[in-house]
């Protein structure tokens, strides 16, 4: 694969300032230059530099488009081969041109993530480093940004290395008393196998103690507004996003399906649903969406019922708190800018009073209750230092919970003096599990997989 050159669009289609174009390949160079005019011919200039200069055809010598190319020689590139990069002019007519033009070379279509790939399969970075260049990319808060960054630079990578180093000084250690059985005492090849198992083991707890949280940095909260209709759903939505996303009127009824808008609060990504007022009714599109709106419930990781402070408990939102019971939830008593009908102390049979915020949408007044409120919930307040390295990747996640299975097998099995050789099998495994996070044992039907989730450009 590494054999051939490839180029795509690294830039969001569309029109703007600029598109940059990446190739990338043994010949990227070569196959650029006879389409590039410039004072000196790409092929002679110097590594991480930039030309003016226009893309012509090299049939007939006519200017195509007005660009500046940087040239980047392996191995230092970010694919570690030869680099390419067009900078044209940001528009779809520019961007079609150019590319046309590469493809009629010995130039083919990158496929989706194959940059990063190649980056991998050079050894400049590994596949959690990789995997984290998507984090990075989809961030939708400065804290996430800051978590995948911390990653991209190798802060996970280097605790998952010293973890697997102490497995390997372990496996090198059985492997001597099962080639010299007599000179093997049990009891201290036993007693070694098990602190070193409890030494990874608490290094994959201590990863793990993040892993709720990067979770939440990484892929955000799904958070439900269910509620009764005109109870203030929309307003609440649009009040958080600072922005009229949803339509709000005095019509109950007015919300037909889920709405879905990203927000941040306190560092915090919300995917917030506003859904439809959630009632029996006759209406065939409002029944559609009540149904979605029960699902979007169900799914949900947090929910943000809304009730109307100046009316009575409808038997409906008693259903509703019924439901909710024993989940994430918070109660949102809205509208307390109008004269107070509601009974809070039926809400309190249901929820904490920690749990109860009372707000008024229209006034603005609350938000920042409710938003301390989310924060307490998640985080106790707030996230962790800025030093620590989060697990925000679900297949880390799962693997780091593998390993520790492993090495508790292990350290049961050297309690009880089970022969070293089987204890071994547990301890190459977590060995290996530990090592498919960083693509050192990953199969290659694995990152096919991996690689493409990223854009065509990356």
């Amino acid at each position: 694969m590494l054999s051939d050159t490839i180029a795509a669009v690294s830039t969001a289609l569309g029109e703007g300032g600029i598109a940059i174009i990446r190739v990338s390949g043994p010949e990227a160079i070569s196959e650029v230059a006879p389409l590039f005019r410039s004072s000196t011919p790409l092929t002679e200039v110097a590594s991480h530099t930039v030309h003016y200069g226009h893309i012509i055809n090299p049939v007939d010598g006519e200017r195509m488009e007005e660009v500046l190319v940087t040239v980047m020689k392996g191995p230092r590139s970010f694919t570690t081969e030869d680099v390419v990069e067009i900078s044209a002019h940001g528009g779809v007519i520019s961007v079609r041109r150019v590319m046309d033009l590469l493809l009629q070379q010995n130039i083919r279509l990158a496929e989706p993530g194959e940059f990063t790939k190649r980056a991998f399969l050079g050894g400049r970075i590994d596949l959690s480093q990789a995997e984290a260049v998507i984090d990075l990319i989809r961030s939708k808060s400065d804290r996430a940004f800051s978590v995948a960054l911390k990653q991209v630079s190798g802060s996970l990578s280097e605790r998952i290395k010293s973890l697997r180093h102490t497995l390997i000084e372990t496996l090198a250690h059985i492997e001597v008393n099962i080639d010299y059985p007599e000179h093997d005492v049990e009891e201290f090849t036993a007693e070694f196998i098990k602190e070193k198992s409890s030494e990874v083991m608490e290094g994959i707890n201590k990863l793990l103690k993040t892993a709720n949280e990067g979770k939440i940095l990484r892929e955000g909260i799904t958070t439900a507004i269910v509620g009764r209709p005109n109870v203030g759903k929309s307003s609440l939505l649009n009040a958080l996003a600072r922005d009229n996303k949803a339509i709000v009127t005095d019509i109950p009824g007015t919300t037909r399906d889920v709405i879905e808008e990203y927000v941040t609060i306190n560092n915090i990504p919300l995917k917030l649903l506003d859904t439809a007022g959630i009632r029996e009714t006759m209406d065939v599109v409002e029944k559609i969406g009540v149904e979605r709106s029960k699902a979007a419930f169900s799914d949900a990781d947090l929910i943000l019922l809304v009730l109307n402070a100046n009316e009575e408990l409808h038997e409906d939102e008693l259903a509703l708190m019924e439901q909710i019971h024993g989940r994430q939830a918070l109660v949102i008593m809205n509208k307390m800018d109008l004269p107070p009908r509601l009974d809070k102390a039926k809400l309190l049979t249901f929820f904490d009073e920690s749990s109860i915020v009372p707000m008024s949408v229209l006034e603005e007044e609350g938000l920042d209750k409710l938003e301390e409120a989310i924060s307490e919930l998640f985080f106790g307040g707030k996230l962790e230092s800025g030093d620590l390295t989060y697990v925000s990747n679900v297949r880390h996640i799962a693997l780091l919970k593998k390993a520790h299975k492993s090495l508790q097998d292990a350290y049961e099995a050297a309690d009880m003096f089970v022969p070293i050789d089987m204890i071994q099998i547990d301890v190459r495994l977590a060995w290996e599990q530990l090592g498919e996070i960083i693509g050192d044992t990953a199969a290659d039907s694995l990152l096919d997989q991996i690689f493409s989730q990223f854009c065509l450009g990356k």
